[in-house]
C-alpha cells in the first residue's frame, strides 16, 4: 500500500493509495513466471497514520513480528476503470514505479475517479471498462472453461499489519492526552474487475 507525503499538485498525493500484487505462475501449465496487478483507490482522511507522525514515534523492538490489535472487516471493491500507465504520474508520482510490472492491469473505481476529477486530475488518465450492466452478464472467471473468453476476475488480499490509529496516553503531570504509540490493524480486500480473457485470471478457481 502506498501513502506518500508529497506537496499538493493537481491532486494531493495523500488522496491515493496503491495496492500491488505479484501472482506467481505455474510454469508446468505454461504460465509466465508471475503476473502483476495494481489497484488504486482513494485514501480517506484518518484511514492510515501519516508518515510524519510515524517518524516521530519510536517503537520498541522494531524487528519483532507483531500481531494486529484490531481486525477490520472485509472491503469488497468493484473496479470498473483502468489507469493509463503512461499518464499515471499525474495521479501519483509513485504509480509508475510501483506498478511498472502491471502497466496493463492498473484498476480503480468510478467513484474514486469522480473525486480525483473534481480535484483537477485530467480525465485522459483513466479509461473506462465495459459498463457495470454489461459486466453483470459476464460469469466469474472460475466458471469459464475457455481461456479466451471475457469474465469477471476476483482477487483477494489481506494486510496482516498496518499502522491505523495513534494511541494517546494520560499522564499525571499532563493536563491533556499525548501521543504515545501506534495502534495496528488488519484488513482484507476483495477486488472484482473485468478481464478480456480468462487466461488473465487463472488463479480464480472459485465459483
Amino acid at each position: 500500500m502506498n501513502e506518500p507525503g508529497a506537496e499538493r499538485g493537481a491532486v494531493s498525493f495523500k488522496d491515493v493509495k496503491i495496492f500491488r500484487a505479484l501472482i506467481l505462475g505455474e510454469l508446468e501449465k505454461g504460465q509466465s513466471q508471475f503476473q502483476a496487478l495494481c489497484f488504486a483507490t482513494r485514501l480517506h482522511h484518518n484511514e492510515i497514520i501519516p508518515s510524519e507522525a510515524m517518524a516521530k514515534l519510536r517503537q520498541k523492538n522494531p524487528r519483532a513480528v507483531r500481531q494486529a490489535e484490531e481486525v477490520r472487516g472485509l472491503e469488497q471493491m468493484h473496479m470498473d476503470v483502468t489507469v493509463n500507465f503512461s499518464q499515471g504520474g499525474l495521479l501519483s508520482p509513485h504509480l509508475r514505479n510501483v506498478c511498472a510490472e502491471a502497466a496493463d492491469a492498473i484498476y480503480t473505481r468510478q467513484e474514486d475517479v469522480r473525486f480525483w476529477l473534481e480535484q483537477g486530475v485530467d480525465s485522459f488518465v483513466f479509461e473506462a471498462l465495459p459498463k457495470a450492466s454489461e459486466q453483470m452478464l459476464l460469469p466469474r472467471c472460475g466458471q469459464v472453461g475457455d481461456r479466451g473468453e471475457p469474465c469477471v476476475c476476483r482477487y483477494g488480499l489481506s494486510l496482516a499489519w498496518y499502522p491505523c490509529v495513534l494511541k494517546y496516553c494520560h499522564g499525571r503531570d499532563r493536563p491533556t492526552p499525548y501521543k504515545c504509540g501506534i495502534r495496528s490493524c488488519q484488513k482484507s480486500y476483495s477486488f472484482d474487475f473485468y478481464v478480456p480473457q480468462r487466461q488473465l485470471c487463472l488463479w480464480d478457481e472459485d465459483p
